[in-house]
């Protein structure tokens, strides 16, 4: 899973829940600029409730943890770092389910891929690291 799009390929990503390490940095980046801490507070690894839990239904409870303290986000912005597999065919499928999760329109969600030039970890195909910002606002 990344963006919330189930991607066929040869290896997958190792998590306590789906691992989707797209929305794993969006929420982090959400709940962080609304200053409610992160993804590893809110739903910790030690706790089996968590366990094969969809990102895409974590992103919704995030979204309505922010409603409830008198945020909504405005856009985010997100970036993959990955070898493989090809993200550009699946950008639009994850825009939309990101957006649909934040409650935001489609052109406010922005995704982007690169690789690691064959450079360590990343570059030797080891994980994928994700960075991403939100904008938030007060209602």
């Amino acid at each position: 899973m990344l963006g919330g799009v189930e991607i066929d390929h040869d290896r997958g990503l190792l998590g306590h829940s789906d691992a989707d390490v797209l929305l794993h940095a969006i929420m982090d980046a959400v709940l962080g600029a609304t200053g409610l801490g992160d993804i590893g507070q809110h739903f910790p690894p030690s706790e089996e409730r968590w366990r094969d839990a969809s990102s895409l239904d974590l992103l919704a409870w995030v979204a309505g943890l922010i409603a409830q303290h008198g945020w909504r986000t405005v856009n985010v912005d997100a970036t993959l770092v990955a070898e493989r597999p090809r993200i550009a065919p699946h950008v639009p499928a994850m825009r939309e389910r990101i957006a649909a999760g934040l409650g935001v329109a489609v052109d406010a969600v922005g995704i982007k891929a690169t690789t690691n030039e064959r450079l360590g970890a990343l570059g030797r195909e080891e994980g994928m690291a994700a960075l991403a910002v939100a904008l938030v606002m007060r209602e």
